[in-house]
């Protein structure tokens, strides 16, 4: 079980892929809400049980609906990789029906150290899929993540090609949202970067995002460059999976793309602001040379948060350390 948030929720599939590969004879059933169902369409042994926030499963009596029905799977064992008040009714019912249950240790003291103001402990916390793998190691399955396997290019269909404007040598993803402005690189920064790109003639620059908000501030982006194409709200979400899969590098910052890029085997370039990847949410089989963080010397108190909500009076402009040059040239060495 993990409902939320969509980068989250991305980060489960690399453990689950390397779960059925190393036990093909155990069936998954994968409890989390509607939108993110295509993550798992493609895993073998994995079933999708869609979370109804809304109506059947709200409130306590619908998590209590909610397990009636999932124990009418025959469940043997209940893995929490989200642990929160709703995840932990439903693993406490199972509990107290005498199933295996395991649930992820979030490591919140140590995430509080790492982004403190005094006395940082400044160093790689564990992984959120090592956290992950810990669960099902505690239920009896260990799970390998040393050789991950991904899903093949998605072969795109006529209607993403025609969208794209055509196919071209080199893709590049550009993802230049996130859930807070903390993380968020500068707009005249991002320009930078994509007129850079737009150089090249053989790239092709896809601008992903969503909403109308988002969708706008993409279409300021484009200038005039032939190459450089806003894809918010043109296809589907299950068509925008197919065509991440298809990317040469994806250009993120810490948000859900990054991960969604990752999961399909994509190579990430990602940008921090008063977030860090040491906080355990680093893009999965992805190289720490790959995240570029803000210059720690001009702002020692970085990061200042785990989730990019709380920003240090100062620290507005932490990411305009991170030089456009830095991003392209990194984004080049990946292609």
């Amino acid at each position: 079980m993990r409902l939320s948030a969509m980068g989250d929720v991305a980060m489960t599939v690399p453990v689950l892929r390397a779960f059925v590969k190393q036990y093909p004879h155990i069936k998954i059933t994968v409890v989390s809400r509607p939108f993110f169902k295509p993550f798992f369409d493609t895993i073998p042994s994995v079933s999708f049980f869609a979370f109804d926030e809304k109506d059947k499963h709200k409130g306590v009596f619908g998590l209590f609906r909610m397990y009636q029905e999932l124990r009418a799977l025959k469940v043997d064992a209940f893995a929490d990789l989200h642990n929160v008040l709703r995840s932990k009714v439903v693993r406490n019912l199972f509990a107290l029906s005498g199933k295996k249950v395991a649930a992820v240790d979030k490591g919140r003291a140590e995430k509080k150290a790492l982004t403190r103001a005094e006395n940082k402990i400044f160093k790689p916390l564990t992984s959120m899929f090592n956290r992950h793998q810990f669960v099902f190691e505690s239920l009896g399955f260990p799970v390998d993540l040393s050789h991950p396997s991904f899903p093949e290019k998605a072969v795109l269909t006529e209607n993403i090609i025609n969208t794209v404007g055509g196919k071209s040598a080199v893709i590049i993803g550009v993802a230049p949202f996130a859930q807070y402005s903390s993380k968020v690189y500068p707009l005249d920064l991002i320009q930078n970067v994509i007129n850079q790109l737009a150089e090249n003639s053989s790239y092709k620059i896809l601008l992903f995002g969503g909403g109308k908000k988002e969708s706008e501030i993409l279409d300021s982006l484009l200038q005039q460059h032939k190459n450089v194409v806003n894809m918010a709200g043109k296809i589907k979400f299950t068509e925008e999976l197919e065509l991440i899969s298809n990317l040469d590098v994806m250009l993120s910052m810490d948000s859900g793309n990054a991960h969604i890029a990752a999961m399909l085997g994509v190579k990430v370039v990602s940008l921090w602001g008063a977030t860090h990847p040491y906080a355990g949410f680093m893009p999965f089989n992805q190289p720490l040379e790959n995240s570029l963080v803000p210059d720690r010397e001009k702002y020692p108190l970085l990061p200042t948060s785990v989730y990019g909500n709380k920003v240090v009076d100062g620290y507005e402009e932490v990411m305009r350390t991170i030089t456009p040059t830095m991003v392209v040239e990194l984004i080049k060495s990946n292609l």
